[in-house]
């Protein structure tokens, strides 16, 4: 984001004792999402001006704009269901970790540990292409970014390839008559649950513990065994079983 951004942006700190409430702005659209009487969580969506969604302002238009805020309403309560629970099956983990032929194509591997394939899940979990999708162009500047690059160096092949992998997995998919992609359930809920597992469980506990000395050293082989130790403890506090390789 920079100042030539359009639009408000605003963090809110949510304290002990004040009711949590969301707001997503969109031009002259808002959803907002708070808990009702402390008792129920209230979705309304809020279209101040109706030619935005390509819909006219005579009252014979307000059937149209009512599926249009429905539709809005239910999507971000999908999200919000798939965001509580983005586990993956271990048949879905393993198929995105090799290269596949889906629909007669090659469908390169999503392996969970490249930094590549991390950088293209972070980018597409950007709320606004959540909502409104994304072109080749919008996801190019934020995956350069998450890489550490200028826009410039990542070329539309180079992004092609990336929405081309993201779409065979059935992750994305393409937007009719148009040059936009949107996530699918599934792609959310595996973007999530790689970026969610990397960032706060694999990351954090492997730190520590990374080899710093030289191959064959006593030192590297106390550190080696300092890692090993911190996955098997990192299993165990997960509930994930040893399995006999």
């Amino acid at each position: 984001m920079s100042r030539r951004t359009p639009g408000r942006f605003r963090t809110r700190v949510i304290t002990e004792g004040v009711t949590p409430s969301l707001h997503v702005d969109d031009k002259r659209s808002r959803i907002k999402q708070y808990h009702k009487e402390a008792q129920a969580l209230r979705t309304e969506t809020t279209i101040n001006d109706t030619r935005e969604f390509g819909v006219g302002r005579l009252l014979k238009n307000l059937p149209e704009l009512r599926r249009i805020g429905c539709a809005a309403n239910r999507r971000l309560l999908e999200i919000e269901q798939i965001s509580h629970d983005c586990a993956l099956g271990d048949d879905a983990f393993q198929h995105l970790q090799k290269p596949r032929q889906i629909e007669g194509q090659r469908a390169p591997a999503l392996r969970f540990g490249d930094a590549n394939a991390q950088a293209v899940v972070n980018a597409v979990l950007m709320f606004v292409f959540i909502a409104r999708g994304f072109t080749n162009k919008d996801l190019r500047q934020q995956f350069a970014v998450l890489l550490g690059k200028r826009a410039d160096e990542i070329s539309p092949g180079r992004m092609s390839y990336e929405l081309r992998r993201l779409r065979l997995h059935g992750l994305i998919e393409r937007l009719p008559k148009t040059h936009r992609y949107r996530l699918t359930d599934e792609g959310l809920r595996t973007a999530l649950f790689y970026t969610r597992v990397y960032a706060r469980i694999l990351r954090p506990a492997m730190a520590p513990a990374v080899p710093a000395a030289p191959a064959g050293s006593p030192q590297a082989q106390r550190q080696f065994h300092a890692a090993e130790a911190a996955v098997n403890s990192w299993c165990a506090q997960a509930h994930i079983a040893a399995q006999e390789t």
